[in-house]
């Protein structure tokens, strides 16, 4: 029977691991990403992010977090997008999709979508073979060891992956628009941030 002490190593190695994980995928990074980079500080319209299932939570997590590094994005379901919601989509905008294996049907027809509508289409996912990958003006590969999640099925694992990579653009997009405390304080005045934000009297 399992212990308190073992479940917390358990725990503790799945963080070690993780960690492990992130600095190969810094290590792997490569010059596809800093090009989809120039290609959302580009985009004149909005940042459309998309993804199904554990994909779907990083998508609206970067979403999120881009508009607070200073470029409008907007999360946008793929499956919406077969229902009319694809028409939001401009040639000023730009699309990133999230696919860990490339082949989500519903994913692969928005990205053939918002590319007959214009706009640039930018992939995360770690096969740069796959449906996705070829629909896609720029792939950002984003692959970690076949055996990193439980059953190689369960995307914990891969899903913090996509997400560090998500970081990693917000991060360069606040140093490349020069976006600053008082930006983001304009855009954010709730909750415990905006608290910080109002004894700090940032905003004057």
């Amino acid at each position: 029977m399992l212990t308190t002490k073992d479940h917390l190593e358990r725990m503790k190695a799945t963080i070690r691991r993780e960690a492990e994980i992130l600095g190969d995928l810094a290590r792997t990074l490569d010059e596809n990403a800093a090009k989809a980079l120039e290609i959302l500080l580009a985009t004149r319209g909005h940042v459309l992010i998309g993804g199904a299932g554990t994909s779907n939570a990083v998508a609206r997590r970067f979403a999120h977090l881009l508009s607070c590094s200073g470029l409008p994005a907007l999360f946008i379901h793929p499956a919406d997008s077969l229902h009319g919601g694809s028409g939001a989509v401009k040639p000023e905008d730009s699309v990133v999709l999230i696919s860990k294996g490339g082949k989500t049907a519903e994913v692969n027809r928005f990205a053939e979508i918002a590319k007959g509508r214009g706009a640039k289409v930018i992939s995360f996912t770690e096969d740069p073979r796959s449906e996705l990958a070829s629909l896609c003006d720029v792939v950002v590969v984003v692959r970690i060891p076949p055996d990193s999640d439980p059953f190689g099925m369960v995307a914990t694992s891969s899903s913090l992956a996509n997400a560090a990579v998500a970081d990693a653009f917000c991060e360069a997009a606040i140093e490349a628009t020069g976006h600053t405390v008082k930006t983001f304080a304009a855009t954010h005045p709730g909750g415990a941030v905006g608290r910080k934000i109002e004894e700090k009297k940032i905003l004057g």
